[in-house]
């Protein structure tokens, strides 16, 4: 990969320069765009970005092994990786994933698969509580992720969560006083 940055490149100044920080960034950049949009695929993409702007503009980078340069391309990497975020959002979609078929819906029953009084109290919950808590504390959904696959906004699925979160509390209260 590195050769096709380095085409890019007129002098041969310019390409040792680049080979000093493509070596000495790399993993670095990949990790900040990681940190952003965890993904692999995605980050890589995003580094890839970023390379070929510090390709296209080398000109800026002094000394390749110092902070400054250090804190240029990690920005540089940073904003690549925002950028692929706002034109995943502009390019929407919900991925299709299994766990995601399986959870259930507001029009699904949920199958009891347990004895103890805090699986029966989740069975008792109206189907829009017991589906936030699916999807946020069994599948591990985010709360902005929940609110895209409910077509709601996310403060919604984070009301409907603290809701859905009280009403579970005072359910189980109840039975755990039957129970003593």
């Amino acid at each position: 990969m590195l050769l096709f940055y380095l085409q890019m490149l007129d002098t041969p100044e310019d390409k040792h320069k680049f080979e000093l920080v493509y070596e000495e960034y790399r993993s670095y950049m990949f990790h900040v765009a990681n940190k952003i949009l965890r993904n692999r695929e995605d980050s890589e993409d995003a580094g890839h970005q970023a390379f070929i702007s510090i390709a296209e503009h080398i000109d800026k980078i002094g000394d390749p092994i110092s902070n400054l340069t250090k804190g240029y391309v990690l920005t540089i990497a940073e904003h690549k990786a925002i950028d692929i975020i706002r034109s995943n959002k502009r390019n929407s979609y919900i991925p299709l994933d299994e766990t995601f078929i399986d959870a259930p819906t507001m029009d699904q029953a949920l199958e009891y698969c347990g004895e103890d009084s805090l699986s029966k109290c989740i069975l008792k919950l109206p189907a829009n509580y017991r589906e936030i808590i699916m999807l946020k504390y069994v599948q591990g959904y985010s709360s902005r992720e929940i609110a895209g696959m409910l077509n709601i906004t996310e403060a919604n699925a984070i009301k409907l969560d603290q809701r859905a979160k009280k009403k579970l509390r005072e359910l189980y209260a109840e039975e755990d006083k039957y129970d003593n």
